[in-house]
């Protein structure tokens, strides 16, 4: 069994299959068993099981810090 990556609250991440809006790019906005990532083309919030979201994570656009867009702290 691999380890968990290392996966921030803020990361920007590409993922390999397209959401049905046709967004690949997603920002991380909650780290744990599950992880919450937010879709940057139509802003929908999906709780995904740890081990689903990393096997899509196709590369890390940016890895950055804390959110600081009010809008996206609402959605925690």
């Amino acid at each position: 069994m691999r380890p968990p990556m290392k996966l921030q609250v803020g990361d920007v991440v590409e993922l390999r299959k397209p959401h049905a809006c046709g967004g690949k790019v997603w920002r991380i906005i909650r780290v744990g068993a599950d992880i919450g990532a937010l879709c940057l083309t139509c802003q929908r919030y999906v709780l995904l099981p740890r081990s689903r979201f990393e096997s899509r994570i196709k590369r890390f656009m940016d890895q950055g810090g804390p959110v600081t867009d009010p809008s996206v702290e609402k959605c925690a």
